[in-house]
C-alpha cells in the first residue's frame, strides 16, 4: 500500500496544503488561490465533495484510477481512499473542495438522507460529469460558504445555517445526478436485458451452488459498476430496484423448475436457497401462496384439462 495522508478532521487536508482554516468543523479550499501543490494519497475520516476542472493525472478514486480528461464532482465518505501519492511534483489545480466532520452534522436532516445521497459511494467511472452551469451554481455555494464562514464568529446560529449550506450542496448533487441518471438510462437501454443475463449467466455457471443466492453487489461488479450507482440506474430504467428484479427473476426461476417436475425442497436446492423452508417464506411472501400450493395447483388444472 502506498503512503497514506490520514484526514481524520475536515482542516486536515487544508493545513497539508497550505489553504485557509475558518471553521474547525468545516473546510472550504479554493484551489485556484493555492497555486502549485503537492500529490497526497488521502485515507477519509471525514465526508469530501470536490468540485473541479481538473483532477491529478492517474489518481486514485476508491480501487480504481480515475479520469481527468474533463471536469467534475466526485463525493466520498468516512473510509474511503481518494488523491493519487506524493511524486514529488507540484500541480495547479482549479476549482473547490468541501470536507466536514461527521459529528458536525449529528442530528441533523442530513443523517437521514444519507440513504439518498448514494453519490458518496460511488465509483470513479460514476462521477458527476457536471454540465458548465451546474459547475458554477455549486461553485458559487461554496464561495457563499466560505464568505458567511469567514464573516460571522461561530454560535449555534452560525453552525445551524453552515450545516444549511452543506444540506443545499448535498441536495444540489443529488439532482444534478438524476439528470445524469435519466442520461444514462437513455444510454444504456440495454441495462436491464445485461442485467438479465447477469443472472442467468449466474445459474448457468452453477455459482449458487458455492455463493448461494444471487445479489445486487455482484450483479453491479459483472456490470462494471457500483452497487450505489448500479441501483439508481436500474431504477431511472426499470421503476424498480435491483432487488426487486431479482426478486422476480427467482420466482420465475423457480416457478419454472416446479413446472418443469421438481420437488419444493429440490427447487430451493437448485436456486441456491440454504435451507428449504427459507424458499417457502420467499415464495409466499412474493405470490401469496406456499410453493406447495402452487404445485398442486399445477396438477389441478392439469387434471381438468386431461378431463375436458
Amino acid at each position: 500500500m502506498k503512503e497514506l495522508f490520514y484526514i481524520n478532521h475536515a482542516n486536515d487536508f487544508a493545513q497539508d496544503i497550505g489553504a485557509p482554516i475558518h471553521h474547525p468543523m468545516v473546510s472550504i479550499v479554493h484551489f485556484d488561490e493555492l497555486g502549485p501543490i503537492r500529490h497526497t494519497l488521502n485515507k477519509l475520516g471525514v465526508y469530501a465533495i470536490f468540485v473541479q476542472d481538473n483532477f491529478p493525472q492517474d489518481a486514485s478514486y476508491g480501487i480504481g484510477g480515475y479520469d481527468t480528461s474533463k471536469g467534475s464532482l466526485t463525493a466520498a465518505s468516512p473510509g474511503q481512499i481518494i488523491g493519487k501519492a506524493d511524486n514529488g511534483l507540484r500541480e495547479v489545480y482549479h476549482g473547490w473542495a468541501l470536507l466536514f466532520d461527521a459529528e458536525f452534522m449529528r442530528g441533523t436532516v442530513f443523517e437521514e438522507r444519507l440513504s439518498d445521497y448514494h453519490f458518496f459511494s460511488y465509483n470513479v467511472n460514476e462521477a458527476l460529469r457536471t454540465t458548465e452551469g451546474e459547475k458554477q451554481l455549486l461553485w458559487q455555494l461554496m464561495e457563499l460558504l466560505r464568505r458567511f464562514i469567514c464573516h460571522r464568529e461561530q454560535t449555534p446560529v452560525t453552525d445551524r445555517i453552515v450545516k444549511d449550506y452543506i444540506i443545499l450542496v448535498c441536495d444540489y448533487c443529488l439532482l444534478f445526478y438524476q439528470r445524469q441518471f435519466e442520461h444514462a438510462a437513455r444510454q444504456q437501454s440495454d441495462l436491464l436485458s445485461r442485467f438479465q443475463k447477469v443472472l442467468t449467466d449466474y445459474y448457468d455457471r452453477q455459482l449458487q451452488l458455492r455463493h448461494g443466492l444471487p445479489n445486487v453487489k455482484y450483479c453491479a461488479s459483472e456490470l462494471c459498476l457500483s452497487p450505489s450507482y448500479f441501483g439508481d440506474v436500474v431504477r431511472s430504467v426499470s421503476g424498480e430496484s435491483p432487488t426487486q428484479v431479482i426478486q422476480r427473476f427467482l420466482i420465475d426461476r423457480a416457478k419454472s423448475l416446479m413446472v418443469g417436475g421438481l420437488s419444493v425442497t429440490q427447487a430451493a436446492e437448485e436456486l441456491g436457497f440454504e435451507y428449504p423452508q427459507h424458499f417457502t417464506r420467499f415464495f409466499k411472501k412474493h405470490t401469496g401462496m406456499q410453493p406447495s400450493k402452487y404445485v398442486y395447483s399445477l396438477k389441478g388444472s392439469t387434471n381438468e384439462d386431461t378431463r375436458s
